[in-house]
C-alpha cells in the first residue's frame, strides 16, 4: 500500500504517492477524473488543458488544449462525452470551453467578462455552471453553447459553484468563503443566502458539495477570517448542520467527497490534507507535510486521493491510494475498478 495511516484521530503520518504527473510550464490550478478512472485532465496557468493516462502516469498529448489565458478550472461530464475549461485574466475577459470528446469539436461560451474560475457541469450532462470574477454565476447549454439560465449576480467574484444532483440548484459561494448562496436554476431567482463580502479575506479555490439527496451543501466557509473550518448546511434554511469539520490550522484550500458521501478529504495552508468520515465527523487521519495549495479530488472508484503540490517552482500532480483501512471505517462502498457512470435522466 503506496499510503500509510494510523487509526488514531489525532496522530499525523505520511501520505505516498504511487503515481506522479509531470509536465505543466506553471502552476496547476484544477484537476479532475475521468468518470472510467484511467484518465485525469488538469488546468494551468501555462494556458493548457492537459489529459493524462493515469494508469501509466504519462500525458496524452494528443489530447493536449491551448487556450488565449490561463486555465483555472476543468470538469469532465459523467458520461465522459464533455470536457470543459474555464479561465482567462483580467486583460481581456473569460474563457469557457466545451471539448466534445468524441468528436473533439470545440465550442467558446462567450458572456462573462472576467476570467472564469470555477465550472461545474449537472449530472444529467446537459448543464453547465460557470463562476467568474465579473460576480455572476451562468449556466448553460451544453449542446447549443446558449445561456439559458443568469446571470446571477454576486457581491463579489466567484469561488465556486456545484449543482444540485437534480440539477435543479445551484449553489454558488464567494472566493473569499464568507458568502453562499443557493439559486433556483428554473426560477433564475436567489433562494437563500448566508454571509456577505463586508470585508477582505483569504482566497480559497475549495469547491463545494452537495449530498446525494438533495438536501445539504458542504463547504469550507468564513464565518470568522480563518477559513479553517469546514461546515454542513441545510440547503433550504443554509443553516449549519451537525458538527463542524474542526481540525486544520490554516485556510482549507481544498475539498473533495466521496461519490457516496461515506469519505470526506480536505487539504489546508497547514501542510495536511485529512480523512473524514462525514456521517460521524470522526478524523480518521491526518498527513503531514503535503503542501496542497489547489486541486484535491478523490477517484470515482474512491480507491485513489490525488492532489496538485507546488514544490521548488514545480507544480506536479500526486496520486496515492487509499489505505484500505481508512476506507473501512467511513464504510466507503468501494466500486469497482474503472467503473464508468452512465447517463442520468
Amino acid at each position: 500500500m503506496a499510503a500509510t495511516a494510523t487509526k488514531a484521530a489525532g496522530t499525523k503520518s505520511i501520505l505516498t504517492p504511487s503515481i506522479t504527473l509531470n509536465g505543466h510550464g506553471d502552476r496547476i490550478e484544477s484537476i479532475s477524473y475521468f468518470p472510467d478512472g484511467q484518465r485525469m485532465i488538469s488546468g494551468s496557468f501555462d494556458k493548457t488543458a492537459r489529459q493524462w493516462d493515469v494508469e501509466v502516469g504519462k500525458e496524452i498529448e494528443e489530447a493536449r488544449s491551448d487556450c488565449e489565458g490561463n486555465v483555472y478550472a476543468v470538469a469532465v461530464s459523467r458520461n465522459g462525452r464533455w470536457v470543459a475549461t474555464g479561465g482567462g485574466d483580467g486583460g481581456y475577459g473569460g474563457e469557457l470551453k466545451v471539448c466534445e470528446v468524441e468528436t473533439g469539436i470545440v465550442k467558446t461560451f462567450k458572456g462573462h467578462s472576467n476570467r472564469v474560475t470555477c465550472i461545474d457541469i449537472s449530472a444529467d450532462n446537459a448543464m453547465l455552471a460557470s463562476g467568474s470574477w465579473d460576480e455572476t454565476a451562468r449556466i448553460w447549454n451544453m449542446d447549443t453553447g446558449k445561456l439559458v439560465a443568469g446571470p446571477f449576480e454576486s457581491e463579489h467574484a466567484v469561488g465556486a459553484v456545484r449543482f444540485s444532483p437534480d440539477s435543479k440548484k445551484l449553489a454558488v459561494r464567494s472566493w473569499t468563503g464568507s458568502c453562499l448562496e443557493v439559486w433556483d436554476v428554473q426560477s433564475q431567482k436567489l433562494d437563500v443566502k448566508v454571509g456577505e463580502f463586508s470585508r477582505p479575506g483569504p482566497l480559497t479555490h475549495s469547491p463545494v458539495f452537495w449530498t446525494n439527496d438533495n438536501r445539504n451543501i458542504i463547504a469550507a466557509f468564513s464565518f470568522t477570517e480563518d477559513g479553517d473550518t469546514i461546515y454542513e448546511f441545510d440547503a433550504s434554511t443554509l443553516e449549519t448542520v451537525g458538527t463542524p469539520f474542526k481540525g486544520h490550522t490554516a485556510l482549507i484550500t481544498g475539498l473533495a467527497l466521496s461519490f457516496d458521501d461515506a469519505l470526506l478529504a480536505s487539504a489546508s495552508f497547514d501542510d495536511t490534507i485529512k480523512l473524514w468520515a462525514f456521517e460521524s465527523r470522526q478524523l480518521l487521519a491526518s498527513f503531514k507535510d503535503v503542501a496542497c495549495f489547489s486541486g484535491l479530488v478523490i477517484s470515482p472508484d474512491s480507491r485513489q486521493l490525488a492532489y496538485v503540490t507546488h514544490i521548488d517552482g514545480n507544480d506536479k500532480i500526486f496520486i496515492c491510494d487509499i489505505p484500505s483501512d481508512i476506507l473501512a471505517q467511513a464504510h466507503v462502498r468501494i466500486l469497482p475498478k474503472h467503473i464508468l457512470f452512465v447517463t442520468m435522466c
